[in-house]
């Protein structure tokens, strides 16, 4: 799960890199800090914490990876992503969510 959300914020990353320059400092850093955000709350949930701190990280990243979808369907809406992209990366992303939420739930 930390290395399929550490590959997508690579992705994420390199789709932003064909935003437009007027979105450099609203859509591109809020999805690119969102994408971050899901596997850095991972990685510290998981770091010696007890089970419900844990719980609270992976919910951190649960609601990171919504705002990352969210963020797709803006840029999708704006058309700076292509359809095949956005769908990609949408699917990718439910994916993580579902991954992240059976952990959540098995805690």
């Amino acid at each position: 799960m930390w290395q399929k959300a550490l590959d997508l914020t690579d992705e994420v990353n390199l789709l932003t890199k064909s935003f437009p320059k007027d979105e450099l400092y609203v859509l591109t850093s809020q999805i690119k800090r969102a994408a971050d955000s899901v596997v850095l709350n991972i990685a510290e949930g998981c770091t010696g914490q007890s089970n419900p701190v844990f719980k609270t990280f992976l919910s951190y990243s649960l609601r990171s990876s919504i705002e990352v979808v969210s963020c797709l369907f803006i840029a999708k809406r704006r058309k700076i992503v292509s359809a095949d992209d956005f769908q990609r990366l949408y699917e990718e992303y439910q994916s993580l969510t579902r991954m992240i939420t059976a952990l959540r739930n098995t805690l």
